[in-house]
């Protein structure tokens, strides 16, 4: 589906379809976004070349799961980014690649699926007269879809600050693997926003000429974008830290209650270690052992079997235990 919204020389607002971009071809003034919403390849491929969009842009836009980047082209900007589709409370994510294309009088927006940040400023570009600057709307789309992740990020601190006390409270196996599943979602979610951070310290680096010289104020609307990525970049790796130390806490507390357990067990296997060999001895059917004949032997043996069981109890539990 092509959609797009005109602001014409003359100051008139539209909104409609391919007609318009007809339209903004033919008058060569004006400011147009075209959004394209789940175009088959072939035909968003000639739709952009017909627009001017250089064809490794193109190749980029349409390659499955390509990384988030920046690149600036003679005619346009590209902005490729991961938007999110849905974001669970467990931290599950569905997500797709979002393009954008910034040129001087023209933004091109290019998504699989219904993306919130582009339908919400497709409703608000008209009241915030965002199509004059279509490097700052493109801003103002991306900026939007990394709010989503930062509210579902902070959302998510109160059941790892839950987890953290189950822990400490009463650590087990099963928040244990909860831990770990987190910790996995958490590093996906760190890989996406370093990218996302990496792509808006590109264009503060360097920002295109073409988007510096539009009415917005793009260099503090980037520098703002900046900010969240990095604080979603920072809050992911701290609750990944932190779901590590957890975990790493855990290991540390069954390997001490499993130390405990060999050390006892230890101690009981060196009691019975000499009453096994005196057993042993005595145990053996040889007729030449003078003990066998002493009226009272079994006693005497039973005794100090005792006396040495005692004896090593006693040294282990002030010694050992």
């Amino acid at each position: 589906m092509i959609r797009a919204q005109l602001l014409t020389a003359a100051g008139e607002w539209l909104s409609g379809g391919d007609e318009l971009v007809q339209r903004w071809r033919t008058d060569n003034s004006g400011f147009i976004w075209i959004d394209l919403l789940g175009e088959e390849a072939q035909s968003e491929k000639a739709f952009l070349l017909s627009m001017d969009c250089h064809p490794l842009a193109i190749e980029d836009v349409q390659r499955f799961r390509h990384p988030p980047k920046t690149e600036t082209f003679d005619n346009y900007t590209l902005i490729l980014y991961r938007g999110i589709t849905e974001f669970n409370k467990d931290l599950t994510i569905q997500q797709m690649n979002i393009a954008l294309f910034a040129g001087e009088r023209c933004l091109i927006s290019c998504h699989p699926r219904h993306s919130m940040g582009v339908n919400y400023y497709w409703e608000n570009a008209q009241a915030e007269n965002l199509l004059i600057s279509p490097g700052l709307l493109a801003s103002r789309i991306m900026r939007f879809s990394v709010g989503r992740y930062l509210e579902a990020i902070l959302a998510f601190e109160p059941s790892l600050t839950e987890l953290e006390d189950s822990m400490q409270e009463k650590p087990n196996d099963e928040v244990m693997r909860e831990l770990i599943a987190y910790q996995a979602r958490l590093r996906k979610l760190k890989r996406i926003f370093s990218y996302h951070e990496k792509l808006v310290t590109n264009l503060l680096k360097d920002v295109p000429q073409q988007l510096i010289e539009e009415d917005g104020d793009i260099e503090h609307a980037l520098q703002d974008l900046f900010e969240r990525c990095e604080r979603l970049h920072g809050l992911c790796t701290m609750y990944y830290d932190i779901c590590g130390d957890l975990i790493n806490g855990y290991l540390s507390i069954s390997s001490h209650q499993l130390n405990n357990t060999m050390r006892v067990l230890t101690v009981i296997t060196a009691i019975f270690v000499p009453l096994t060999f005196i057993a042993g001895i005595y145990g053996m059917n040889f007729e030449n052992m003078p003990e066998l004949r002493a009226p009272h032997g079994y006693f005497y043996t039973l005794g100090a079997m005792l006396v040495i069981a005692a004896g090593f109890g006693v040294f282990a539990y002030k010694k050992w235990l």
